[in-house]
């Protein structure tokens, strides 16, 4: 599609996400319409992401629909719920409903409540995410130990690609997180490794198409060069504690 066809579709995708908001959800105080479609950088196949924020509720939820030949993926809340998953976001690095709200177009009558939501969750986007330190930071460096130390054995090439597959996610996790960057999830890893950084984006991709091809040599040198900057390897020494409630009688 050229710009003016986005423009277009990104048009019809907004006045379908409004039709579904005020039928769907009667009562919402206001919802974010977002997604790649509203950016102009969806495909045919790429779907609305749908906000929709109530006065109260007595939980959240979330649900996928089609409307006008639009897939919709709608989540729903009241304030405090969306508080609760933004700031779950901001701690877990990796900022998805964070997006959503912070680069939405706002529909429905409460827009001033939603602009200053809004406003938080730029505010958020904009200082980044949390210094790398604790648990979750020791869990992610002796994943990437673990699965570059499956790379290093003689493997056939399946095994090789399996892990690299595996080991995809976790490495972009600790390039982006370690260098003060949000981490994303799927084809927003790729993403934001090349707006942090083109020539360890192309690097990254570079060896991993190698490894799913069945060689994993650069793969797990970029690996071993990632966690060196982290101090090193991480195996000796880890130690996770299961929940106290993690028993059955039997």
């Amino acid at each position: 599609m050229d710009d003016i066809e986005k423009q277009i579709v990104a048009e019809r995708a907004l006045a379908a996400a409004c039709r579904s908001a005020a039928s769907r959800y009667a009562g919402a105080a206001f919802a974010y319409v977002s997604g790649s479609i509203m950016r102009g950088e969806g495909t045919e196949f790429s779907d609305i992401d749908l906000v929709v924020v109530f006065p109260a509720l007595e939980r959240a939820w979330r649900e996928s629909f089609t409307v006008d030949e639009f897939p919709v993926e709608a989540f729903i809340h009241d304030p405090q719920t969306l508080a609760h998953y933004l700031h779950q976001d901001a701690e877990s690095g990796c900022p998805i409903m964070v997006n959503m709200v912070a680069t939405g177009s706002i529909v429905g009558p409460d827009i001033e409540r939603a602009r200053l939501i809004q406003a938080k969750a730029a505010s958020v986007l904009a200082a980044g995410p949390k210094p790398l330190d604790g648990p979750s930071y020791d869990m992610l460096r002796y994943q990437v130990t673990d699965l570059a130390d499956d790379l290093r054995g003689h493997r056939p090439p399946e095994e090789i690609a399996a892990i690299a597959a595996d080991l995809y996610q976790k490495l972009a996790d600790l390039m982006l997180l370690g260098r003060g960057a949000w981490a994303g999830r799927g084809k927003w890893a790729p993403r934001l490794l090349r707006e942090l950084d083109v020539e360890l984006a192309a690097d990254f991709d570079a060896a991993f198409r190698l490894a799913v091809q069945g060689d994993g040599a650069r793969f797990l040198a970029l690996a071993d060069r990632e966690l060196a900057v982290h101090g090193g390897r991480f195996f000796d020494g880890f130690r996770q504690e299961a929940p106290l409630e993690a028993r059955r009688l039997e």
